[in-house]
């Protein structure tokens, strides 16, 4: 596992005023990546630093990076510094955290020339993403879903000894505060004898999820051993997988998922550090006595020890009424990345078990986060028990949404703004975000 080291330090301070907030997503110990732009100018890599970013091309141009960093933070995207390996990875982030403490040896106004307010740029996707991955992780989830359909048999025969997935669109994926239009397809005959439809999705959904990037990758042919999968990763981020279910039970017999998810997957602006998540390494989810024990390759005493990571995540909605009352955004619900039955680290080993070469940039996905308890649902699917209302009575699995406006929702409606957001906590160390992950809702087209 990656090191706690003198950059985790909870009385560490930075000469970035904002940065020192005890609520602040971004202290020092953060220190997230993301690309930007201002106004006409070329994208560039940055670092978050309270409510700042620092432009890490101006750092490199400057001489304030080693020699080997100099290149990657030049370009424009991730990939380059995604690639590094994990001992270049912890150097850097100790240097980028020298530059920003407040007894620095750098020259402030150089530094300073180098920074802008996050609410005056534009962010880019973070990286140039190969693939997308979505998995289906969560016990929770898939028992809630499967319920739906399957009363007498909600997860599957396979589901508890691997890792589910299947294969998103990476040309789909947009960044954070992009609009999302509705997509058009068809659904299923309405009754027996007759013809499927064609029409806007009526049951859109959003998913909270969290991704995870690809560093280092894999020759085609070769496995990653679960003991150095997290060698092999970056770092972790939010991600919205917006989904149509009306569409989705049309056409994912037999083969899954295909224009109910591919027409767009929302992603958060910031990548924040494998290293910078040391301090929220948990164990692995417990498994009930009676699951069956994942295969040897994908157990090993480091992944049961600390194979979780504590996130807390969150989902809010924020309805055109809303915005236009002046409402702030209702809290949907609030789960752990902890409840998980796979780790990250059996997810991207399996993922290369067969021989499939990763690349640095590849984007994974989670599957929907849900907890045990109904404020813990990661979907509206869940939430509204697929939309139905025939049980109205309040607290109950299928009570639909009331907002504070009293708009009802069963699904999204057009004008809809969903926000996730997340962020890890404890007694020991500096709270460290994740930033938010937004989108709206637009009519189809």
């Amino acid at each position: 596992m990656i090191p706690i080291d003198f950059t985790h330090a909870p009385d560490r301070e930075s000469w970035v005023d904002s940065a020192n907030q005890l609520e602040t997503d971004f202290p020092i110990q953060n220190l997230p990546f993301a690309v930007f732009h201002t106004g006409d100018d070329d994208r560039r890599i940055g670092v978050g630093i309270g409510d700042q970013i620092l432009d890490l091309k101006h750092c490199a141009n400057h001489g304030l990076l080693a020699e080997e960093f100099v290149e990657p933070a030049r370009q424009d995207v991730l990939n380059g510094l995604m690639g590094l390996g994990p001992s270049q990875r912890i150097e850097l982030r100790q240097a980028i955290s020298q530059l920003l403490h407040v007894s620095t040896e750098a020259d402030r106004s150089t530094l300073e020339d180098g920074l802008h307010f996050q609410d005056a740029v534009e962010f880019s996707l973070p990286c140039q993403i190969h693939d997308y991955t979505d998995f289906y992780a969560s016990i929770f989830h898939a028992t809630n879903v499967g319920s739906m359909f399957r009363p007498n048999n909600p997860l599957l025969p396979n589901y508890k000894h691997i890792p589910i997935g299947y294969h998103g669109r990476a040309s789909s994926i947009v960044v954070s505060g992009t609009d999302l239009v509705r997509p058009v397809g068809q659904k299923a005959p309405a009754e027996e004898g007759q013809g499927p439809t064609r029409s806007p999705a009526a049951l859109l959904d959003y998913e909270l999820e969290v991704g995870f990037y690809v560093a280092q990758g894999n020759r085609l042919g070769t496995t990653i051993p679960i003991d150095q999968a997290e060698q092999h990763l970056f770092g972790m981020c939010l991600v919205n997988d917006w989904s149509a279910r009306d569409l989705q039970k049309w056409e994912y017999q037999p083969l899954g998922p295909f224009l109910a998810k591919s027409f767009a997957t929302t992603v958060s602006p910031w990548v924040v550090t494998m290293e910078a998540l040391a301090p929220f390494r948990v164990a692995e989810y417990q498994r009930p006595e009676g699951d069956p024990q994942p295969l040897d390759y994908l157990s090993s005493s480091e992944n049961s020890s600390s194979g979780g990571v504590d996130i807390q995540l969150m989902v809010s909605l924020s309805s055109q009424q809303m915005r236009d009352r002046g409402l702030p955004a209702e809290r949907l619900s609030q789960t752990r990345f902890t409840n998980m039955y796979w780790t990250i680290a059996q997810i991207l080993t399996h993922h290369a078990s067969n021989g499939c070469n990763l690349q640095p940039g590849d984007l994974m996905a989670s599957g929907t986060v849900s907890g045990p308890n109904r404020n813990e649902r990661g979907s509206m699917i869940e939430l509204t028990w697929n939309g139905d209302a025939s049980n109205p009575t309040p607290g109950t699995d299928r009570t639909p949404l009331i907002l504070p406006t009293g708009e009802e929702r069963k699904f999204l409606a057009d004008g809809d703004e969903l926000i996730l957001h997340g962020f890890c906590k404890n007694e020991q160390y500096r709270r460290i975000g994740f930033g938010q992950c937004r989108g709206t809702v637009q009519p189809a087209i």
